[in-house]
Protein backbone atom coordinates (compact mmCIF):
# COMPACT_ATOMS: atom_id res chain seq x y z
CA UNK A 1 0.00 0.00 0.00
CA UNK A 2 1.21 3.55 -0.71
CA UNK A 3 2.37 5.50 2.31
CA UNK A 4 -0.14 8.05 3.65
CA UNK A 5 0.22 11.61 2.42
CA UNK A 6 1.86 14.02 4.85
CA UNK A 7 -0.52 16.98 4.87
CA UNK A 8 1.30 18.98 7.53
CA UNK A 9 2.29 22.59 6.96
CA UNK A 10 5.94 21.71 7.51
CA UNK A 11 5.81 19.06 4.77
CA UNK A 12 3.97 21.25 2.25
CA UNK A 13 5.97 24.50 2.51
CA UNK A 14 9.59 23.65 1.81
CA UNK A 15 12.76 25.45 2.85
CA UNK A 16 13.33 26.30 -0.84
CA UNK A 17 10.06 28.20 -1.04
CA UNK A 18 10.57 31.92 -1.89
CA UNK A 19 9.33 34.31 0.76
CA UNK A 20 6.67 35.82 -1.52
CA UNK A 21 5.16 32.39 -2.16
CA UNK A 22 5.58 31.40 1.48
CA UNK A 23 3.60 34.44 2.63
CA UNK A 24 0.67 33.65 0.35
CA UNK A 25 0.66 29.96 1.34
CA UNK A 26 0.74 30.78 5.06
CA UNK A 27 -2.17 33.22 4.79
CA UNK A 28 -4.18 30.71 2.75
CA UNK A 29 -3.36 27.95 5.22
CA UNK A 30 -4.39 30.15 8.14
CA UNK A 31 -7.64 31.13 6.40
CA UNK A 32 -6.64 34.77 6.90
CA UNK A 33 -8.91 36.42 4.34
CA UNK A 34 -8.06 40.06 5.02
CA UNK A 35 -4.32 39.36 5.04
CA UNK A 36 -4.53 37.26 1.89
CA UNK A 37 -6.41 39.95 -0.04
CA UNK A 38 -3.53 42.38 0.56
CA UNK A 39 -1.09 39.89 -0.98
CA UNK A 40 -3.17 39.21 -4.09
CA UNK A 41 -2.53 42.63 -5.56
CA UNK A 42 -0.58 41.28 -8.54
CA UNK A 43 -2.07 38.92 -11.13
CA UNK A 44 -0.61 35.45 -10.77
CA UNK A 45 -0.02 35.45 -7.03
CA UNK A 46 -3.15 33.37 -6.47
CA UNK A 47 -1.45 30.51 -8.31
CA UNK A 48 2.06 30.67 -6.88
CA UNK A 49 3.53 27.23 -6.17
CA UNK A 50 6.16 25.94 -3.80
CA UNK A 51 9.04 24.96 -6.13
CA UNK A 52 9.52 21.60 -4.42
CA UNK A 53 6.06 20.45 -3.26
CA UNK A 54 3.92 22.23 -5.84
CA UNK A 55 1.65 23.53 -3.09
CA UNK A 56 -0.66 26.31 -4.25
CA UNK A 57 -2.81 28.59 -2.07
CA UNK A 58 -5.85 26.52 -3.08
CA UNK A 59 -4.15 23.32 -1.90
CA UNK A 60 -3.11 25.00 1.34
CA UNK A 61 -6.54 26.39 2.19
CA UNK A 62 -8.17 22.99 1.68
CA UNK A 63 -5.42 20.95 3.32
CA UNK A 64 -5.55 23.11 6.45
CA UNK A 65 -9.08 21.83 7.15
CA UNK A 66 -7.76 18.31 7.72
CA UNK A 67 -9.88 15.17 7.25
CA UNK A 68 -13.63 15.51 7.66
CA UNK A 69 -15.23 14.09 10.77
CA UNK A 70 -17.49 11.06 10.71
CA UNK A 71 -20.76 11.83 8.86
CA UNK A 72 -24.10 11.54 10.61
CA UNK A 73 -26.28 8.72 9.27
CA UNK A 74 -27.44 9.13 5.70
CA UNK A 75 -26.45 12.79 5.49
CA UNK A 76 -23.18 11.98 3.78
CA UNK A 77 -23.73 9.71 0.82
CA UNK A 78 -20.38 8.33 -0.23
CA UNK A 79 -18.68 9.36 3.01
CA UNK A 80 -17.85 12.87 1.90
CA UNK A 81 -19.69 15.20 4.27
CA UNK A 82 -17.75 17.61 6.44
CA UNK A 83 -17.61 17.35 10.18
CA UNK A 84 -18.92 20.39 12.01
CA UNK A 85 -15.54 21.84 12.89
CA UNK A 86 -16.09 25.35 11.57
CA UNK A 87 -13.09 25.31 9.24
CA UNK A 88 -14.98 24.69 6.02
CA UNK A 89 -16.79 28.03 5.85
CA UNK A 90 -13.49 29.87 6.39
CA UNK A 91 -11.83 27.79 3.67
CA UNK A 92 -14.77 28.41 1.35
CA UNK A 93 -14.23 32.18 1.60
CA UNK A 94 -10.52 31.76 0.90
CA UNK A 95 -11.19 29.59 -2.17
CA UNK A 96 -13.72 32.05 -3.53
CA UNK A 97 -11.24 34.89 -3.15
CA UNK A 98 -8.47 32.87 -4.80
CA UNK A 99 -10.67 31.90 -7.74
CA UNK A 100 -11.76 35.53 -8.09
CA UNK A 101 -8.06 36.48 -8.19
CA UNK A 102 -7.30 34.00 -10.97
CA UNK A 103 -6.24 30.83 -9.15
CA UNK A 104 -5.92 27.85 -11.47
CA UNK A 105 -8.37 25.18 -10.36
CA UNK A 106 -6.50 22.12 -11.68
CA UNK A 107 -2.83 22.83 -10.93
CA UNK A 108 -1.21 19.67 -9.58
CA UNK A 109 1.25 19.36 -6.71
CA UNK A 110 4.19 16.96 -6.32
CA UNK A 111 1.73 14.26 -5.21
CA UNK A 112 -0.06 14.67 -8.56
CA UNK A 113 -3.13 16.05 -6.77
CA UNK A 114 -5.20 19.04 -7.78
CA UNK A 115 -6.83 21.08 -5.00
CA UNK A 116 -10.05 19.21 -5.74
CA UNK A 117 -8.26 15.89 -5.40
CA UNK A 118 -7.08 16.93 -1.93
CA UNK A 119 -10.61 17.99 -0.97
CA UNK A 120 -12.03 14.67 -2.16
CA UNK A 121 -9.39 12.64 -0.33
CA UNK A 122 -10.02 14.57 2.90
CA UNK A 123 -13.78 14.15 2.55
CA UNK A 124 -14.42 17.88 2.19
CA UNK A 125 -17.35 17.67 -0.20
CA UNK A 126 -18.33 21.36 -0.12
CA UNK A 127 -14.77 22.42 -1.02
CA UNK A 128 -14.57 19.73 -3.69
CA UNK A 129 -17.78 21.07 -5.24
CA UNK A 130 -16.30 24.58 -5.26
CA UNK A 131 -13.36 23.26 -7.29
CA UNK A 132 -15.69 21.43 -9.67
CA UNK A 133 -17.72 24.60 -10.21
CA UNK A 134 -14.53 26.55 -10.90
CA UNK A 135 -13.52 23.94 -13.47
CA UNK A 136 -16.91 24.18 -15.15
CA UNK A 137 -16.62 27.96 -15.39
CA UNK A 138 -13.16 27.63 -16.89
CA UNK A 139 -14.26 25.13 -19.51
CA UNK A 140 -17.32 27.15 -20.48
CA UNK A 141 -15.08 30.19 -20.86
CA UNK A 142 -12.67 28.23 -23.04
CA UNK A 143 -15.63 27.15 -25.17
CA UNK A 144 -16.65 30.77 -25.70
CA UNK A 145 -13.06 31.60 -26.62
CA UNK A 146 -12.86 28.48 -28.83
CA UNK A 147 -9.76 27.47 -26.88
CA UNK A 148 -10.28 23.99 -25.45
CA UNK A 149 -7.50 22.06 -23.81
CA UNK A 150 -8.34 18.53 -22.77
CA UNK A 151 -8.56 18.13 -19.01
CA UNK A 152 -6.26 15.66 -17.37
CA UNK A 153 -4.04 17.21 -14.76
CA UNK A 154 -2.65 20.65 -14.14
CA UNK A 155 -3.12 22.39 -17.43
CA UNK A 156 -3.12 26.15 -17.07
CA UNK A 157 -6.87 26.63 -17.20
CA UNK A 158 -8.09 29.80 -15.50
CA UNK A 159 -11.60 30.22 -14.21
CA UNK A 160 -11.54 34.01 -14.02
CA UNK A 161 -14.12 35.67 -16.21
CA UNK A 162 -12.15 37.93 -18.52
CA UNK A 163 -9.98 37.38 -21.59
CA UNK A 164 -7.25 39.67 -20.26
CA UNK A 165 -6.74 37.44 -17.23
CA UNK A 166 -6.18 34.38 -19.39
CA UNK A 167 -3.87 36.22 -21.75
CA UNK A 168 -1.87 37.59 -18.84
CA UNK A 169 -1.46 34.15 -17.31
CA UNK A 170 -0.45 32.65 -20.64
CA UNK A 171 2.13 35.40 -21.10
CA UNK A 172 3.43 34.87 -17.56
CA UNK A 173 3.88 31.18 -18.28
CA UNK A 174 5.70 31.94 -21.50
CA UNK A 175 7.90 34.50 -19.80
CA UNK A 176 8.75 31.98 -17.10
CA UNK A 177 9.86 29.40 -19.66
CA UNK A 178 11.98 31.95 -21.47
CA UNK A 179 13.67 33.03 -18.25
CA UNK A 180 14.69 29.49 -17.42
CA UNK A 181 15.81 28.33 -20.83
CA UNK A 182 16.95 31.38 -22.77
CA UNK A 183 19.94 33.74 -22.75
CA UNK A 184 23.50 33.25 -21.57
CA UNK A 185 22.85 33.75 -17.89
CA UNK A 186 23.61 30.68 -15.78
CA UNK A 187 21.39 30.15 -12.77
CA UNK A 188 22.83 27.88 -10.15
CA UNK A 189 20.15 26.26 -8.02
CA UNK A 190 19.64 22.85 -6.49
CA UNK A 191 15.94 23.00 -7.31
CA UNK A 192 14.10 24.49 -10.32
CA UNK A 193 12.91 28.08 -9.95
CA UNK A 194 9.37 26.99 -10.75
CA UNK A 195 7.47 23.88 -9.86
CA UNK A 196 7.45 21.25 -12.62
CA UNK A 197 4.30 19.09 -12.41
CA UNK A 198 4.69 15.31 -12.48
CA UNK A 199 3.18 15.03 -15.97
CA UNK A 200 5.03 17.99 -17.50
CA UNK A 201 6.54 15.76 -20.20
CA UNK A 202 3.16 14.33 -21.19
CA UNK A 203 2.83 14.44 -24.97
CA UNK A 204 -0.68 15.23 -26.23
CA UNK A 205 -1.85 13.31 -29.27
CA UNK A 206 -3.38 15.32 -32.08
CA UNK A 207 -5.75 13.93 -34.67
CA UNK A 208 -3.31 14.56 -37.52
CA UNK A 209 -0.45 12.82 -35.69
CA UNK A 210 -2.68 9.87 -34.88
CA UNK A 211 -3.88 9.48 -38.47
CA UNK A 212 -0.26 9.42 -39.68
CA UNK A 213 0.90 6.94 -37.05
CA UNK A 214 1.27 3.20 -37.48
CA UNK A 215 -1.05 0.97 -35.44
CA UNK A 216 -0.57 -2.36 -33.70
CA UNK A 217 -3.43 -4.78 -33.14
CA UNK A 218 -3.48 -7.68 -30.70
CA UNK A 219 -6.28 -9.54 -28.94
CA UNK A 220 -6.53 -7.08 -26.07
CA UNK A 221 -5.68 -3.65 -27.46
CA UNK A 222 -5.05 -1.33 -30.36
CA UNK A 223 -1.99 0.91 -29.93
CA UNK A 224 -0.57 3.77 -31.96
CA UNK A 225 3.14 4.18 -32.69
CA UNK A 226 3.66 6.01 -29.36
CA UNK A 227 2.02 3.09 -27.47
CA UNK A 228 -1.09 5.10 -26.66
CA UNK A 229 -4.16 2.94 -26.13
CA UNK A 230 -6.51 3.73 -29.04
CA UNK A 231 -8.96 1.08 -27.89
CA UNK A 232 -8.66 -1.76 -25.38
CA UNK A 233 -10.59 -4.93 -24.73
CA UNK A 234 -11.32 -3.97 -21.11
CA UNK A 235 -13.84 -1.49 -22.55
CA UNK A 236 -16.04 -4.35 -23.81
CA UNK A 237 -18.41 -4.23 -20.84
CA UNK A 238 -18.89 -0.49 -21.33
CA UNK A 239 -19.63 -1.04 -25.02
CA UNK A 240 -22.21 -3.71 -24.17
CA UNK A 241 -23.99 -1.37 -21.77
CA UNK A 242 -23.84 1.40 -24.36
CA UNK A 243 -25.55 -0.73 -26.99
CA UNK A 244 -28.23 -1.74 -24.50
CA UNK A 245 -28.85 1.94 -23.68
CA UNK A 246 -28.95 3.00 -27.33
CA UNK A 247 -31.22 0.16 -28.44
CA UNK A 248 -33.33 -0.75 -25.40
CA UNK A 249 -34.99 -4.13 -25.80
CA UNK A 250 -32.37 -5.12 -28.40
CA UNK A 251 -34.93 -4.49 -31.12
CA UNK A 252 -33.81 -5.53 -34.62
CA UNK A 253 -34.18 -3.26 -37.63
CA UNK A 254 -32.72 -0.09 -36.08
CA UNK A 255 -30.69 2.43 -38.08
CA UNK A 256 -27.20 2.72 -36.59
CA UNK A 257 -24.29 5.12 -37.09
CA UNK A 258 -20.95 4.53 -35.34
CA UNK A 259 -18.07 6.98 -35.61
CA UNK A 260 -14.72 5.35 -34.84
CA UNK A 261 -14.34 1.62 -35.59
CA UNK A 262 -11.17 0.89 -33.56
CA UNK A 263 -11.20 -2.81 -32.68
CA UNK A 264 -14.77 -3.21 -33.93
CA UNK A 265 -16.10 -4.13 -30.48
CA UNK A 266 -19.25 -2.05 -30.49
CA UNK A 267 -19.92 -2.57 -34.18
CA UNK A 268 -19.89 -6.32 -33.59
CA UNK A 269 -22.57 -5.84 -30.94
CA UNK A 270 -24.64 -3.62 -33.19
CA UNK A 271 -24.38 -6.16 -36.00
CA UNK A 272 -25.77 -8.91 -33.77
CA UNK A 273 -29.03 -6.92 -33.52
CA UNK A 274 -29.56 -7.10 -37.31
CA UNK A 275 -29.98 -3.37 -37.96
CA UNK A 276 -31.76 -2.20 -41.09
CA UNK A 277 -28.96 0.34 -41.59
CA UNK A 278 -25.45 0.14 -40.17
CA UNK A 279 -23.00 2.87 -41.17
CA UNK A 280 -19.45 3.14 -39.84
CA UNK A 281 -17.08 6.09 -40.21
CA UNK A 282 -13.37 5.42 -39.77
CA UNK A 283 -10.49 7.75 -40.67
CA UNK A 284 -7.29 5.81 -39.95
CA UNK A 285 -5.81 4.11 -43.05
CA UNK A 286 -4.47 1.18 -40.99
CA UNK A 287 -7.89 0.48 -39.48
CA UNK A 288 -9.51 0.67 -42.91
CA UNK A 289 -6.90 -1.78 -44.21
CA UNK A 290 -7.63 -4.08 -41.26
CA UNK A 291 -11.35 -3.96 -42.04
CA UNK A 292 -10.79 -4.77 -45.73
CA UNK A 293 -8.70 -7.91 -45.11
CA UNK A 294 -10.17 -11.22 -46.33
CA UNK A 295 -12.39 -12.73 -43.68
CA UNK A 296 -13.06 -9.42 -41.95
CA UNK A 297 -16.44 -9.29 -40.26
CA UNK A 298 -17.01 -5.84 -41.76
CA UNK A 299 -15.42 -6.21 -45.19
CA UNK A 300 -17.04 -6.28 -48.61
CA UNK A 301 -19.08 -9.41 -47.84
CA UNK A 302 -20.69 -7.64 -44.90
CA UNK A 303 -21.48 -4.58 -46.98
CA UNK A 304 -23.11 -6.77 -49.63
CA UNK A 305 -25.19 -8.58 -47.02
CA UNK A 306 -27.28 -5.52 -46.18
CA UNK A 307 -31.01 -5.44 -46.83
CA UNK A 308 -30.39 -2.97 -49.67
CA UNK A 309 -27.43 -1.36 -51.39
CA UNK A 310 -25.56 1.01 -49.09
CA UNK A 311 -27.43 -0.08 -45.97
CA UNK A 312 -24.26 -1.63 -44.54
CA UNK A 313 -21.23 0.50 -45.29
CA UNK A 314 -17.85 1.61 -43.94
CA UNK A 315 -17.10 5.20 -44.91
CA UNK A 316 -13.40 5.97 -45.02
CA UNK A 317 -12.40 9.49 -44.05
CA UNK A 318 -12.67 12.09 -41.32
CA UNK A 319 -16.11 12.22 -39.77
CA UNK A 320 -16.17 16.00 -40.21
CA UNK A 321 -16.26 15.44 -43.97
CA UNK A 322 -18.30 12.24 -44.16
CA UNK A 323 -21.23 13.46 -42.07
CA UNK A 324 -21.78 16.37 -44.44
CA UNK A 325 -22.51 13.87 -47.19
CA UNK A 326 -24.83 11.89 -44.93
CA UNK A 327 -26.74 15.06 -44.09
CA UNK A 328 -27.04 15.97 -47.77
CA UNK A 329 -28.44 12.51 -48.49
CA UNK A 330 -31.01 12.93 -45.71
CA UNK A 331 -29.76 9.95 -43.69
CA UNK A 332 -31.44 9.45 -40.32
CA UNK A 333 -30.48 7.11 -37.47
CA UNK A 334 -32.11 5.62 -34.41
CA UNK A 335 -28.80 5.13 -32.60
CA UNK A 336 -25.58 7.14 -32.95
CA UNK A 337 -22.35 6.35 -31.11
CA UNK A 338 -19.17 8.47 -31.11
CA UNK A 339 -15.73 7.22 -30.08
CA UNK A 340 -12.78 8.85 -31.82
CA UNK A 341 -9.11 9.13 -30.84
CA UNK A 342 -6.77 12.10 -30.84
CA UNK A 343 -9.57 14.66 -30.67
CA UNK A 344 -10.41 16.91 -27.74
CA UNK A 345 -13.79 17.70 -26.27
CA UNK A 346 -14.36 20.57 -28.70
CA UNK A 347 -14.75 18.06 -31.54
CA UNK A 348 -17.25 15.93 -29.64
CA UNK A 349 -19.14 19.10 -28.72
CA UNK A 350 -19.17 20.21 -32.35
CA UNK A 351 -20.59 16.84 -33.37
CA UNK A 352 -23.51 16.74 -30.96
CA UNK A 353 -24.31 20.43 -31.26
CA UNK A 354 -24.00 20.83 -35.03
CA UNK A 355 -24.63 17.40 -36.56
CA UNK A 356 -26.62 15.18 -34.20
CA UNK A 357 -29.76 17.35 -34.55
CA UNK A 358 -29.74 16.65 -38.30
CA UNK A 359 -28.76 12.97 -38.16
CA UNK A 360 -30.74 11.61 -35.22
CA UNK A 361 -34.38 10.60 -35.58
CA UNK A 362 -36.72 12.45 -33.24
CA UNK A 363 -37.09 9.33 -31.07
CA UNK A 364 -33.46 8.29 -31.45
CA UNK A 365 -30.62 8.10 -28.95
CA UNK A 366 -27.04 9.36 -29.03
CA UNK A 367 -24.11 8.34 -26.83
CA UNK A 368 -20.32 8.43 -26.77
CA UNK A 369 -17.44 6.76 -24.97
CA UNK A 370 -17.19 8.89 -21.85
CA UNK A 371 -13.48 8.93 -21.17
CA UNK A 372 -13.53 12.71 -20.72
CA UNK A 373 -10.96 13.49 -18.04
CA UNK A 374 -11.16 9.90 -16.81
CA UNK A 375 -7.62 9.89 -15.43
CA UNK A 376 -8.82 12.16 -12.61
CA UNK A 377 -12.14 12.20 -10.74
CA UNK A 378 -12.54 15.96 -10.59
CA UNK A 379 -11.98 16.34 -14.33
CA UNK A 380 -14.57 13.61 -14.96
CA UNK A 381 -17.06 15.48 -12.76
CA UNK A 382 -16.31 18.80 -14.46
CA UNK A 383 -16.92 17.33 -17.90
CA UNK A 384 -20.20 15.79 -16.71
CA UNK A 385 -21.56 19.24 -15.93
CA UNK A 386 -20.10 20.83 -19.06
CA UNK A 387 -21.65 18.16 -21.29
CA UNK A 388 -25.04 18.66 -19.63
CA UNK A 389 -24.92 22.40 -20.33
CA UNK A 390 -23.80 22.03 -23.93
CA UNK A 391 -26.34 19.27 -24.61
CA UNK A 392 -29.06 21.59 -23.34
CA UNK A 393 -27.82 24.23 -25.79
CA UNK A 394 -28.21 21.63 -28.54
CA UNK A 395 -31.74 20.75 -27.46
CA UNK A 396 -30.69 17.43 -25.94
CA UNK A 397 -31.48 15.89 -22.59
CA UNK A 398 -28.70 13.75 -21.13
CA UNK A 399 -29.16 11.03 -18.55
CA UNK A 400 -26.23 9.32 -16.87
CA UNK A 401 -26.29 5.59 -16.25
CA UNK A 402 -23.58 4.74 -13.73
CA UNK A 403 -21.94 1.33 -13.46
CA UNK A 404 -18.95 -0.24 -11.77
CA UNK A 405 -15.62 -0.68 -13.52
CA UNK A 406 -13.62 -3.74 -12.49
CA UNK A 407 -10.30 -2.19 -11.47
CA UNK A 408 -8.55 -5.48 -10.65
CA UNK A 409 -6.33 -5.24 -13.74
CA UNK A 410 -6.61 -1.48 -14.28
CA UNK A 411 -5.28 -0.14 -10.99
CA UNK A 412 -1.54 0.15 -11.65
CA UNK A 413 0.38 2.03 -14.31
CA UNK A 414 2.30 -0.32 -16.61
CA UNK A 415 0.73 -3.46 -15.16
CA UNK A 416 -2.27 -5.63 -15.94
CA UNK A 417 -4.26 -4.16 -18.82
CA UNK A 418 -1.79 -1.26 -18.99
CA UNK A 419 1.25 -3.43 -19.67
CA UNK A 420 2.89 -2.10 -22.83
CA UNK A 421 0.63 0.99 -22.83
CA UNK A 422 2.33 4.36 -22.38
CA UNK A 423 -0.42 6.19 -20.52
CA UNK A 424 -3.11 4.96 -18.14
CA UNK A 425 -6.10 6.88 -19.44
CA UNK A 426 -8.63 5.43 -16.99
CA UNK A 427 -8.36 5.52 -13.16
CA UNK A 428 -11.98 5.53 -11.94
CA UNK A 429 -14.06 2.70 -10.48
CA UNK A 430 -17.35 4.07 -11.89
CA UNK A 431 -18.31 4.67 -15.53
CA UNK A 432 -20.85 7.37 -16.35
CA UNK A 433 -22.69 6.39 -19.54
CA UNK A 434 -24.38 9.32 -21.33
CA UNK A 435 -27.76 8.72 -22.96
CA UNK A 436 -28.82 11.73 -25.02
CA UNK A 437 -32.31 12.29 -26.45
CA UNK A 438 -34.16 15.26 -27.84
CA UNK A 439 -35.91 17.46 -25.32
CA UNK A 440 -39.66 17.09 -25.11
Amino acid sequence: MPSPTDDSLQARVSSECPQETRDVLYHAWGHDLSGLKKLLDVRGKASLQDPKTGETPLHAAIRACGPAGEPDGDAAAGGQEEGEDGSVEEAREILQQLFFSGAIWNDVDANNETPGCVAYRLGRKALYNLCVDAGVRAELLFALMDGYEELSSGEDDDDDGDDETMQDQGQEAADGEETQSGGDQVVEAAEPLEFVPPDADEKPVTSEEYLQSSLTYDDSKLLDSDLNGVMMAWETGIMRRSVAALIPGADPGKRVLNIGFGMGIIDGMFAELKPSKHHIIEAHPAVLEHISKPGSAFGSAWEQSGPREGAYKVFGGKWQEVVLGLLEQGELYDAIYFDTFGEDYSQLRAFFMEYVPGLLDQEGRFSFFNGLGADRRICYDVYTKVVEMHCADAGLDVEWEESDVDMARLDEEGKGEWKGVRRRYWTLDRYRLPICTFMG
